[in-house]
């Protein structure tokens, strides 16, 4: 047990107790324990494997590279349609998390089998999300934003296209977009 990540299981008010035993199982699979993004993660060689995490309906186990397991239960939950890696097992009670222990060891096993294998989820290129018309005009019109956003990571890039796509009216992506521009021109991501 990593003391820095204790703060986590202690500030738990709703899933304190189940919260412990999905940390009981992380260790008993061998993981290292580490805190990431401010909650539990377990490692496999210095390789993200599951964290730990928990929200107002449930807590949850989070697959780093999920989409590669073969999810033989059903039991893998994609929390939304853009997420492309990650998967979740949810859990709502202690008894459900025993229940399930051996079913999850196995889960973990596998992953860490995915990681040892050296496999990589296949992402979708940026080029493969759809751009907002209102983007798109002022990439047209200003080359200098253009080659600014194709210089950004993959990654930056994909978050800029899903936050500017999302909203159903035109002057809400258009306002995303011109709040965004000179972020994008500073070489900068949607968080940074």
């Amino acid at each position: 047990m990593n003391p820095k990540v204790d703060f986590y299981f202690n500030k738990a008010k709703k899933w304190q107790e189940e919260l412990e035993k999905l940390r009981i199982i992380m260790l008993d699979c061998g993981l290292n324990e580490e805190l990431k993004w401010g909650v539990p993660c377990y490692t496999f060689q210095k390789n993200n494997i599951v964290l730990i995490h928990d929200f107002k309906e449930y807590c949850a186990v989070l697959f780093f590279k999920g989409a590669l397991l073969a999810d033989t239960n059903g039991i893998l939950i994609q929390q939304t349609e853009n997420v492309q890696a990650a998967r979740q097992i949810r859990f709502t009670s202690i008894q459900q998390i025993v229940e399930m222990e051996a079913t999850l060891k196995a889960y973990i096993y596998e992953a860490i089998e995915v990681e040892k294998a050296g496999l990589k989820v296949e992402l979708k290129k940026p080029s493969a999300y759809k751009v907002a018309e209102e983007f798109q005009c002022k990439l047209d019109e200003n080359p200098t934003l253009k080659t600014a956003f194709e210089t950004l990571t993959p990654g930056r890039q994909r978050a800029y296209l899903l936050h500017f796509s999302a909203p159903k009216q035109a002057k809400t992506r258009e306002a995303r977009v011109e709040k965004y521009m000179q972020q994008i021109l500073d070489g900068k991501g949607l968080d940074d």
